[in-house]
């Protein structure tokens, strides 16, 4: 590149407006399915679906595998949340490829490395997922679903999620920044 070629800048949807759009998906999501939105019950869902393809007898003799699956008619991944979060999977594909910014990378402090990172996201995502569950549901089934429907769990569980971020930030962000 030469120096008289201006950086090109990446341009964002405006946050506000992300969330208003946000706001009328989830009212499109109780209007339309008559239920909020979430992403843990996806997850369930494959794992359950893994696990009976992959260990069929094993799967038979856990209740929770057997119940998990008997309540979703047999079939666990054909459940809407499934493909709701298919669809936010391939969209967010399409987004990133569309504006340019589909790119295989690791963004990093400088402090820590690629690997580090990886492991701090995944250990993250676990806690998450396993703290999801206990909680019966994840942040956008549990408090944005509930605050939408003025649930008191759903302003606690917000309250929860997010105080925690702020109380363990201080001692994670030397990872990021």
């Amino acid at each position: 590149m030469s120096e008289t070629t201006v950086a090109k800048k990446t341009k964002y949807l405006n946050p506000y407006i992300g969330g208003v759009l946000l706001g009328l998906v989830l009212l499109a999501a109780n209007f339309v399915a008559g239920r909020g939105l979430g992403a843990s019950g996806a997850i369930k869902s494959t794992i359950v679906g893994a696990a009976t393809v992959i260990a069929p007898e094993a799967s038979e003799k856990s209740a929770f595998v057997s119940e998990f699956r008997e309540s979703h008619e047999g079939n666990p991944m054909k459940t809407w949340l499934v493909f709701q979060m298919l669809g936010v999977i391939v969209g967010g594909f399409l987004s990133g490829a569309l504006a340019g910014r589909l790119k295989i990378k690791v963004e990093h402090s400088p402090k820590i490395t690629s690997r580090k990172r990886l492991l701090l996201a995944l250990g993250g995502g676990v806690l998450f997922g396993f703290g999801s569950q206990l909680g019966r549901g994840c942040t956008s089934g549990s408090a944005l679903s509930g605050m939408a429907v003025l649930s008191l769990g759903g302003f606690v569980t917000m309250m929860a999620i997010f105080g925690t971020a702020f109380a363990m930030a201080y001692f994670f962000r030397k990872n990021w920044i």
